[in-house]
């Protein structure tokens, strides 16, 4: 490897740690926007958001995506969607931080992976291995062990994965980058968003104007709170390789939930810890089989070994069409930006089914 390429792939792995540290550490900046409920956060996380994207836009001039998206009713449509189940993971993720149930939201984020995949074999009739039947079983487990804990189900968890899983179906459909993504998502919740600003001001309930500069400061600071990690994640997705992402995506989850004990000081009775040890169990699983299946392939390429299954004689096929004399070197600039899970995404994104990169 040459001191460029080392040079490039530190660079993408420090924008990675920087990507799922940032979303992981995210739970420290929405007590600061308090006295402001959950719903007015959300409002402005939405206005402020496009503005700091169209920003972005402006300066490096990518809008060649939006015209080509205004011919296509269908990825409009899938938009509109995308647009209206993140709202509802964004609103649900802020209003759990604030009310004390930061481990629960991180469990979320935890499950989501399992949960993406459980969506893969229901709506995409994707088949699995045997491996990866036995993280999903145990994932249901641990469901089943929190709700014996919690004396409810997980219902925080289960929306928030279950949104953030829905999400990256749709934005697989979508095929737009990060930022474009997170642009058009946002243009269709400015004007609800916004309205709603207005109401609450002509009401007299709102708190941007009223709790002093510094709280209008930091409500507006939610469009870069938003939008920076999304930045970071991009340049890390051309740089370093899926398998990485996908290991780098659990830094997330981790950082919220030791926010949730050791930070916030949530309770964690015994019957809890036994959830999350069966969750940490399945996504163990889950990643030792796909680096696995992802290291067979990496062989079945490069002509090592011989196929063994239909799908696998597909990946030694594809290898062969489009082998690059070693010679020519692909700059990571040139390479399209995998989809990659993140906690969300999070991502996880395990397959991208879970391409969903804004995380909450």
């Amino acid at each position: 490897m040459t001191e460029k390429s080392h040079g490039e792939r530190r660079t993408g792995l420090l924008n990675g740690f920087a990507a799922y540290g940032m979303w992981g550490l995210v739970p420290l900046f929405w007590p600061l926007l308090k006295p402001a409920g959950a719903v007015e956060i959300l409002a402005h996380r939405m206005v402020w958001s496009l503005a700091f994207v169209v920003v972005a836009l402006l300066i490096t001039r990518r809008w060649a995506w939006a015209g080509e998206l205004l011919r296509q009713p269908r990825r409009l449509a899938l938009i509109v969607v995308a647009a209206a189940v993140i709202t509802v993971n964004w609103g649900v993720y802020i209003w759990a931080v604030n009310s004390g149930h930061v481990v629960e939201a991180s469990l979320g984020y935890f499950i989501n992976p399992l949960v993406t995949i459980a969506m893969g074999v229901l709506i995409l009739k994707e088949r699995l291995r045997p491996v990866q039947w036995a993280a999903v079983g145990t994932g249901a487990a641990s469901v089943l062990v929190l709700t014996i804990g919690y004396g409810r189900p997980p219902w925080i968890s289960l929306c928030l994965a279950f949104s953030f899983a829905t999400y990256g179906l749709v934005k697989k459909q979508v095929n737009l980058g990060g930022i474009e993504s997170l642009a058009a998502e946002t243009a269709v919740q400015f004007l609800p968003a916004l309205g709603y600003l207005l109401w609450l001001g002509a009401s007299g309930d709102s708190t941007f104007a009223s709790e002093g500069a510094g709280h209008a400061a930091l409500l507006a600071s939610t469009g870069v709170v938003t939008a920076l990690p999304l930045v970071c994640f991009g340049a890390a997705a051309i740089r370093v390789p899926l398998s990485t992402l996908g290991l780098l995506q659990y830094l997330a989850p981790v950082f919220q939930f030791l926010l949730g004990v050791v930070y916030f000081h949530e309770s964690m009775p015994a019957e809890r810890w036994a959830g999350f040890a069966l969750v940490w169990l399945a996504l163990s699983m889950l990643t030792w089989d796909g680096l696995r299946s992802a290291r067979r392939a990496a062989r079945i390429r490069a002509g090592l070994i011989a196929p063994r299954t239909a799908t696998e004689a597909q990946v030694r096929s594809a290898a062969t069409r489009t082998q690059v004399p070693s010679q020519t070197q692909i700059p990571a600039q040139a390479q399209v930006p995998p989809q990659v899970p993140v906690p969300g995404s999070a991502a996880g994104e395990a397959s991208q089914l879970n391409s969903g990169v804004v995380e909450a």
